[in-house]
C-alpha cells in the first residue's frame, strides 16, 4: 500500500503514470505474463469484452484497446488470489464484517458455492444442487411472489439477463431493482417523452465529425478512460471541447496517449478542454438554461436587425413541438438568477453558448454527475432543448451521449431488465413463451430497500454486484438485508454485500468474462451492449479459477428449472447447452436482433435501431418534444440553507460523492487517487481553501460529516481529513462508498427514483478523538 500523502499530481491523465499503474496491478494480483496476455484479448474480435465499463470499442486496428482501469479490472478477475473454503473456515462473518472493502475483493476468486451456518457464524460449502432445492424452497414457500426481489448488475450478459427476466416473470414478478436504477435511470426517463429512445443517438463516428463536444457531470480520466482517445483525437482536429466540472478533472485538462511514442518519449501531452467551467454543484440545470437563453437573445437580435436565423426553424417546423413556449420562458428568466443557481457568470455562460452556436456540429455527453440530482430529468430535458435548438439531433457528427457505466448496463435493459416493463414486452413474452407475465410494476432499487424494511421483502436475490455498498442509507439498507429470509448473491468475489445478509445466505461462484465458458456444445459467447447500442461478441479465453464454477446463464436456468421447472414450458437446460439457443429466443421477443446469431458473428458485431439518430420520433406525438422547465429553487440544499441562515456559524454544504482513481463502482482496487494527488487513503473530503479558514479549521484536520434532514434521523460519516482542492465554495467532494450512509433513502431523482448522491446538504464538526482514561484498579 502507498504511503499516506496529500501531493498535487503535475502530470497528465494516462502517460507514464497509467503504464506503472498497469504493471502494479498485474504484479499485484500475481499474473505478470498470464495478465499481459489475457490483456491481448480485451476488445478484440475474437476476445473477450472488457468487465469495465461500457465505452465502446474502436475497429480494433490496434493491438492495445484497454485502457488503466480495465487493466484493473481484467487483473482482479484474472488473479492468482484464490478464495475458497479455507478462507471462511479461519473467519467468522463477524470477523470478516471488520475487515475494509478492500481486504474483502483482494482476498481473490470465489471458488465453491458457500451457505451461511449460523451456529458456527462461517460460510460453509454447499453443493450446486442443494443450493438451487434452498433458492426453489424459499420461492415456492412465498404467499406472494412480490416478496421476492431480484437485482442484477450491468455486468450480467444479455444472455444472462434474457433469462433472468424470463424465469423472474413466469415466477410472477416484475421486481427488478437494477444498477440502472442507481445512475443512468433519469437519461431514460427524460429521453424517452423527449426523443422517444432512452439510449444515446451517437456512434464514434460521430465523435471524429463534431466541431464542438461539451461535456457535462463526467470524468472520464478516471470513470471511462478510452474516452480519452476520442476526445484527444477531436482536440487534435480543432474541435471545441467544453467541460462543466465543479472539480479540477485531470482527464478533462490533458491526456497522454501511452500508445503515441512521440507523446510518450517526450513527456508531452494533448490539451483536452477548450473551456473548463466549475460551476457549483448541481448548477448545470441553470447553465443549460443560460446558453439557451443566449441564444433565444440571439436570435431575436437577428431578427430584429434582419440577419439570418441563428436557430434550425426548418427542423423546429418539421419535428419539434413546444418551441414557442420554451422561447417564450428563456426570455422572462433572470440573469442573475442563472448566475447564483449555476455558480457561473453570464460572461461565462455566453462563451460557452457561443461555443455552440459557432459548431455545425455538437455532442452532449453526461455522467452521474447530471443524473444523481432531484432534478436531474428535468435537467437532461433541458440537454435536449439546447441541442434542438440548432438542429444538433440526428445529425451527423452530432446528438446526445449519456454515458454510461458498467460494461452491459445498458444491454441488460434492452433484454427486459425493468421494474416497469413495457405491455408490448410482456405480450411478446407470452406470445412466445406460452405464459402470462405479471402486469403490475415491480420495484426499483429504492422502493426494494424500504420493502426490505417494511417485512414485505423476504427473498433478496442479486445476480452480481454489491448491493449491500453501493446503495444509499447504507444501515438502512443493511437492516433491510438483514430482515430477509434468504439473501443470495451470484458473484466472482467477496464483498461487503456477504458480509450483511439474510437470516439464511448464499454465495454463489460465477465465471468471469475473461474465462472459458464450456457448455454441452462446447466454448460459449456471450454478448453485450456499449453505450452506443452496439452489441458483440464476448469470448473468454483463460481457463476458469475453478472447476466449481457456473456460468451465469446456467446458474439462472439451473435455478429456474429447480423452482418453476414442473409448470414451465421453458425447456431452461436445454437453453443453456448452447447459448446460441437464447440468442434465437431473444430475436423471437425482440424484433432488433432479427438474425442475430448470423449478426453478431461478424466482428465488432451489429448496431441496434436508433430511430431518434434516423429523425423518427417514436413519442406519443411522433415529434421530438421541447420541455419547458423552472430552475429549481426548492431543492433539498436549499431548504437545508433556509433552515440555518440565521446560523451564521453554522456552514451548510452541498456534498457530491465520487470515485477515486483507483476503484470502479463499489470495487477499491488500490488507496490512490493518483490525478486528484491523495495517495494510500480514502478518508478525506475535497473543500476551498477559503470554506476552510471559515469554518476556523485548516487543511488536514479531520472532521464528522453529517447530513441536515427534515426526517429526525442521525445520518453521518466521521473521521475524514479536509484536502484543500480546486473546487467552487460551498461545496465537498469525498468518495464513496464510505459516504454512502449520508444519502437518505427518501431522497431521489424526480420521475425517475435514483438516489441524489451527487447533491447532499452538510454540515462539518472538528472530530474529538476519544480519549482513553485508565483507572486505577484499586482506587476504583
Amino acid at each position: 500500500m502507498s504511503e499516506q500523502k496529500i501531493e498535487f499530481y503535475k502530470g497528465p491523465a494516462g502517460g507514464w503514470g497509467a503504464l506503472r499503474s498497469v504493471t502494479n496491478a498485474l504484479l499485484r494480483q500475481d499474473i505478470p505474463v498470464k495478465g499481459a496476455k489475457t490483456l491481448l484479448s480485451a476488445n478484440q474480435p475474437d476476445g473477450f469484452d472488457c468487465p469495465g465499463c461500457a465505452w465502446p470499442d474502436r475497429n480494433h486496428a490496434s493491438t492495445f484497446e484497454f485502457c488503466e482501469n480495465g487493466v484493473k479490472a481484467v487483473a482482479a478477475e484474472a488473479t492468482a488470489r484464490r478464495a475458497g473454503p479455507a478462507l471462511f473456515a479461519k473467519h467468522t462473518v463477524a470477523e470478516l464484517a471488520q475487515q475494509s472493502d478492500f481486504w474483502l475483493e483482494d482476498q481473490g476468486r470465489l471458488t465453491h458455492p458457500m451457505v451461511y451456518d449460523a451456529a458456527s457464524d462461517k460460510y460453509v460449502p454447499i453443493d450446486w444442487n442443494d443450493a438451487f432445492a434452498l433458492i426453489a424452497r424459499h420461492l415456492n414457500a412465498l404467499p406472494d411472489p412480490n416478496q421476492a426481489i431480484f437485482y442484477t448488475s450491468g455486468r450480467a450478459s444479455n444472455e444472462s439477463a434474457f433469462l433472468y427476466q424470463l424465469f423472474v416473470r413466469e415466477y410472477g414478478t416484475n421486481n427488478f431493482p437494477d444498477c440502472s436504477n442507481m445512475c443512468h435511470e433519469p437519461s431514460g426517463s427524460g429521453m424517452r417523452p423527449q426523443l422517444g429512445v432512452g439510449k444515446g443517438t451517437v456512434t464514434l463516428e460521430d465523435f471524429e465529425k463534431a466541431d464542438a463536444i461539451f461535456i457535462f457531470g463526467q470524468n472520464p480520466g478516471t470513470n471511462h478512460p478510452r474516452m480519452l482517445g476520442e476526445l484527444r483525437a477531436a482536440s487534435k482536429r480543432g474541435a471545441r471541447i467544453v467541460s462543466f466540472n465543479p472539480l479540477r478533472e485531470r482527464g478533462l485538462e490533458r491526456f497522454a496517449d501511452p500508445q503515441d511514442k512521440l507523446e510518450m518519449a517526450t513527456l508531452g501531452s494533448t490539451p483536452i478542454s477548450t473551456h473548463y467551467f466549475q460551476l457549483r454543484v448541481g448548477g448545470d440545470f441553470a447553465a443549460v438554461k443560460g446558453m439557451m437563453k443566449h441564444v433565444i437573445e440571439r436570435e431575436d437580435a437577428a431578427v430584429a436587425r434582419g440577419e439570418p436565423s441563428v436557430l434550425d426553424h426548418e427542423f423546429i417546423a418539421t419535428h419539434t413541438l413546444g418551441f414557442e413556449a420554451l422561447a417564450d420562458d428563456l426570455r422572462a428568466e433572470s440573469w442573475p438568477l442563472l448566475e447564483q443557481e449555476s455558480g457561473l457568470s453570464e460572461a461565462q455562460i455566453r462563451a460557452a453558448a457561443d461555443v455552440y452556436l459557432g459548431a455545425k456540429r455538437v455532442i452532449a455527453c453526461w455522467g452521474m454527475g447530471i443524473t444523481q440530482h432531484q432534478h436531474s430529468v428535468a435537467t437532461i430535458q433541458m440537454i435536449g432543448n439546447w441541442l434542438m435548438l440548432c438542429g444538433h439531433m440526428g445529425r451527423e457528427g452530432a446528438g446526445a451521449c449519456p454515458v454510461r457505466g458498467h460494461s452491459n448496463v445498458q444491454g441488460d435493459r434492452t433484454m427486459g431488465i425493468w421494474e416497469k416493463p413495457p405491455a408490448a414486452l410482456l405480450d411478446r413474452l407470452q406470445q412466445v413463451f406460452g405464459f402470462e407475465p405479471p402486469r403490475e410494476n415491480g420495484v426499483d432499487t429504492v422502493e426494494a430497500i424500504q420493502l426490505m424494511l417494511d417485512g414485505k421483502g423476504k427473498v433478496f436475490f442479486a445476480l452480481g454486484g454489491n448491493f449491500a455498498a453501493a446503495t444509499p442509507d447504507t444501515y438502512q439498507t443493511w437492516k433491510g438485508l438483514q430482515q430477509c429470509d434468504l439473501t443470495v448473491h451470484v458473484t466472482t468475489k467477496l464483498n461487503r454485500s456477504h458480509i450483511v445478509h439474510g437470516r439464511e445466505a448464499l454465495i454463489l461462484p460465477c465465471l468471469g468474462r475473461t474465462e472459458i465458458d464450456m457448455q454441452a456444445n462446447g466454448p460459449q459467447g456471450v454478448t453485450v451492449e456499449d453505450s452506443m447500442s452496439m452489441v458483440h461478441l464476448s469470448m473468454g479465453i483463460n481457463p476458469p479459477a475453478s472447476e466449481h464454477l457456473l456460468s451465469e446463464p446456467a446458474i439462472v436456468a439451473r435455478l429456474a428449472a429447480a423452482t418453476i421447472g414442473a409448470r414451465s414450458k421453458t425447456p431452461w437446460l436445454w437453453l443453456i447447452e448452447d447459448y446460441a439457443r437464447i440468442r434465437d429466443k431473444i430475436e423471437a421477443v425482440f424484433d432488433d436482433f432479427k438474425d442475430f446469431n448470423a449478426r453478431v458473428a461478424h466482428p465488432g458485431g451489429f448496431r441496434l435501431r436508433n430511430t431518434a439518430s434516423e429523425r423518427v420520433w417514436a413519442t406519443a406525438s411522433q415529434k421530438a418534444v421541447f420541455f419547458t422547465h423552472a430552475v429549481p429553487m426548492d431543492t433539498h440544499a436549499h431548504r437545508a440553507r433556509a433552515r440555518f441562515a440565521s446560523q451564521r456559524d453554522t456552514l451548510v454544504f452541498t456534498l457530491l460523492t465520487t470515485r477515486s482513481h483507483d476503484q470502479y463502482n463499489t470495487t477499491i482496487y488500490g488507496m490512490d487517487d493518483r490525478y486528484r494527488g491523495v495517495f494510500g487513503q480514502r478518508r478525506v473530503v475535497f473543500i476551498h481553501a477559503d470554506d476552510i479558514r471559515q469554518l476556523g479549521m485548516k487543511d488536514g484536520d479531520w472532521v464528522d460529516i453529517q447530513t441536515v434532514w427534515s426526517d429526525g434521523q442521525e445520518r453521518r460519516a466521521d473521521r475524514f481529513k479536509l484536502v484543500a482542492y480546486d473546487i467552487p465554495r460551498g461545496n465537498l467532494a469525498a468518495y464513496y462508498p464510505e459516504t454512502n450512509p449520508l444519502v437518505p433513502l427518501s431522497s431521489v431523482a424526480e420521475n425517475a427514483g435514483t438516489p441524489t448522491s451527487k447533491s447532499i446538504p452538510v454540515v462539518l464538526s472538528l472530530h474529538v478523538t476519544p480519549v482513553m482514561v485508565e483507572v486505577d484498579a484499586v482506587a476504583a
